[in-house]
């Protein structure tokens, strides 16, 4: 199996070490990783996941992103709109695209509480789709 790593800069100290996360779960379960795209913030991967979606060589995507709870509802807004956006992609590509974002309604120690489990199911959810 062959993925590409969408991973959100937003957070960075979260989404990087979300990123090394994944890349260990995707090393013990035998997946290659071919791509690596790094995007200003998790509203930003839907034109890159499109892309990466009509590569022959891609058989899945993974998303990588945190979003944390502001003084407004930006956090919800922004993390809606973009799950909505990647489910689309997903059916109209017949691949599998994780959701590996975290939040929204979230707090930065419930963040990186989330680091380890988020990266691992974002993983083990395409390894599934994808053996199904």
């Amino acid at each position: 199996m062959k993925i590409a790593i969408v991973v959100a800069e937003f957070n960075q100290k979260i989404t990087s070490r979300m990123y090394d996360v994944a890349l260990e779960t995707a090393k013990k379960l035998n997946i290659e990783i071919i791509h690596t795209s790094h995007v200003p913030g998790i509203f930003d991967m839907p034109l890159i996941i499109d892309k990466l979606l009509q590569r022959n060589d891609i058989d899945a995507v993974v998303t990588l992103g945190a979003v944390i709870k502001g003084q407004t509802k930006h956090d919800e807004v922004i993390t809606h709109s973009t799950a909505r956006s990647i489910a689309k992609l997903s059916v109209k590509h017949q691949k599998a695209v994780s959701l590996g974002i975290s939040g929204p309604g979230m707090h930065l120690r419930q963040a990186y509480a989330r680091i380890r489990p988020v990266s691992e199911n974002a993983v083990n959810a395409v390894f599934k789709v994808y053996n199904e």
